[in-house]
């Protein structure tokens, strides 16, 4: 499976990696697999890392029913994170889709250090 994830409960994180082609199936096995987890808690946040994805088969339609089931409490920060264009592009319409849905904490970046600054930060104003 292209993705994996690990739950860091000290730092009340999820960190979530994507390899390989990514597809609707494998976005959807990753949310159930989170969600049926004992350690996830909605409450945390979320890194995303898009870094390692050799291609992404994901429609428009695709990220719309996606932001529509987000997993994640509205007040969590998530951080996505590629080189890609097309990922970026991707995860700039989800953003914006649940920023129409009131939640204002998810970002995109081009650098993991910059968006694992910016998912722990304590201040929640960014």
């Amino acid at each position: 499976m292209p993705a994996y994830f690990k739950i860091d409960k000290e730092h009340r994180l999820v960190l979530s990696t994507v390899s390989g082609v990514f597809a609707m199936a494998d976005a959807l096995a990753h949310q159930g697999n989170l969600r049926k987890h004992p350690d996830f808690d909605p409450s945390f946040s979320q890194l995303m890392d898009f870094t390692q994805v050799t291609r992404i088969e994901l429609k428009e339609e695709d990220v719309q029913r996606l932001a529509q089931a987000s997993i994640f409490s509205p007040d969590s920060r998530r951080a996505f994170v590629t080189t890609s264009d097309v990922a970026f592009g991707l995860a700039r319409m989800f953003e914006m889709l649940r920023d129409t849905m009131g939640e204002k904490g998810i970002r995109v970046f081009r650098h993991l250090d910059d968006a694992l600054d910016w998912v722990l930060a304590r201040d929640t104003s960014a």
